[in-house]
């Protein structure tokens, strides 16, 4: 196995966390580049909600499918360059989207934004494992999971603001001068980036493996069964937790908005702690007590006669949990991918694990909805719970192998 980073000077990981951070914040940016303008595009195309919702179905089934092979990709040509295609991506489909007619042009522009989102967390992650010095990894991998949510965070105010505005037409228009600055940035900060010459040819020469051979480990399957788990349940409370409490506790809409709001705002915090904590390590005991505490308020949420006013924090504590155990899990993902394949299969290992995120957001609304259509809204929260506690025993299990491995 190839040795760790040396301990860089802490200016030098700053840039590359900053880097990196911004890629990611502006790939969830692009998770939500149609969402918010779905009231426009359902009056000018005639569009059922059925209908525009498939278009994000189609985002994350491509994104699926692509993150599992971008990983190669950023194995043999450099994840600066993958990177740079994923943006490149994004600028195509909303340039694509400011001149949509119709809905086959909708479902274009998710695919190819899917595409784009596809290469982030292979990319990133290589980035981050080769050039962070190991000491401030739990740090980098908490900045680049905060950045994420600052990107989900402002794609519905700068959408619906320019489109309210201007048209929508207009603020797809603007996304993709979003993606312009960022493409520039990349291409001028990219030998920063950039991987040392020949040192992908270089990485672990010693014991080479073939290049399929991390589907036969254990670790990376059991790491993409807890990134589906985690993101299924995550997929329930996003996209379904307003109405949920709306029948569950009698709030109002922008009640129960403001409780989602409150959950993602937990989560941010969540994930700025959990780097700290994640640095200690024994990351599956972290992740176990921060994902348990998280299903039992769910379990409280579902069954306890809780008053209304106690839903939003109750809510913010269950996204601080969730936030919590993020930078552990991607530290535990590390583990997997070093424990036998080394830097050198960093992209593949990732972006096959990741794939998992990016099946369970499709599945979500799918394996939810129907409870939600017989008005069992518990028993989503109910669910919830029960994803996150079969995530607790894939984290021990990936710990086990792990070590196992190693040792």
């Amino acid at each position: 196995m190839t040795a760790s980073p040396a301990v860089l000077p802490p200016n030098r990981d700053f840039e590359v966390v900053s880097l990196i951070g911004c890629a990611h914040g502006v790939s969830h940016f692009f998770h939500l580049l149609l969402p918010p303008l779905f009231p426009w595009l359902m009056k000018d195309f005639a569009l059922s909600f059925t209908g525009i919702g498939a278009t994000m179905t189609v985002f994350f089934v491509v994104s699926a499918i692509g993150q599992a092979l971008a990983g190669f990709l950023v194995d043999r040509y450099g994840a600066a360059r993958v990177l740079g295609s994923g943006i490149g991506c994004f600028l195509v489909a909303s340039l694509l989207l400011s001149v949509a007619d119709g809905y086959v042009g909708l479902a274009v522009v998710a695919a190819l934004a899917g595409l784009g989102n596809s290469v982030f967390h292979p990319a990133d992650f290589t980035v981050l494992n080769r050039h962070v010095s190991p000491p401030r990894l739990s740090y980098a991998f908490s900045i680049h999971g905060l950045s994420g949510n600052l990107g989900w965070a402002l794609a519905p105010v700068f959408m619906t603001g320019i489109a309210a505005t201007a048209g929508w037409r207009v603020a797809a228009l603007a996304a993709a001068g979003l993606a312009a600055l960022a493409l520039v940035l990349l291409f001028w900060r990219r030998r920063t980036l950039a991987d040392p010459p020949n040192s992908l040819q270089a990485l672990d020469v010693a014991t080479p493996a073939p290049l399929l051979a991390f589907l036969r480990s254990p670790a990376v399957w059991l790491c993409f069964a807890f990134f589906f788990l985690i993101t299924t349940a995550f997929g329930a409370i996003q996209n379904f937790a307003t109405p949920i409490l709306q029948n569950l506790y009698g709030l109002s809409l922008a009640a129960g908005a403001t409780a989602l709001s409150a959950y993602l705002a937990g989560g941010a915090g969540g994930i700025l702690t959990g780097g700290f904590l994640a640095r200690k390590g024994d990351q599956e005991r972290l992740i176990a007590a921060a994902l348990g505490t998280g299903a039992l308020l769910a379990v409280a949420l579902a069954t306890l006669p809780l008053p209304a006013w106690s839903v939003l924090p109750v809510m913010a504590c269950i996204g601080f949990c969730t936030g919590i155990a993020g930078p552990s899990r991607d530290l535990l993902v590390r583990r997997a991918a070093t424990s036998r394949f080394g830097q050198a299969a960093y992209g593949r290992v990732y972006g096959f694990v990741y794939s998992g995120l990016d099946l369970g957001l499709a599945l979500a609304p799918l394996v939810f909805g129907g409870l939600m259509d017989r008005g069992r809204f518990a028993a989503v929260l109910m669910g919830v719970a029960a994803l996150q506690g079969m995530a607790i025993v894939t984290a021990f299990r990936v710990g086990g192998v792990t070590r196992q491995a190693a040792g």
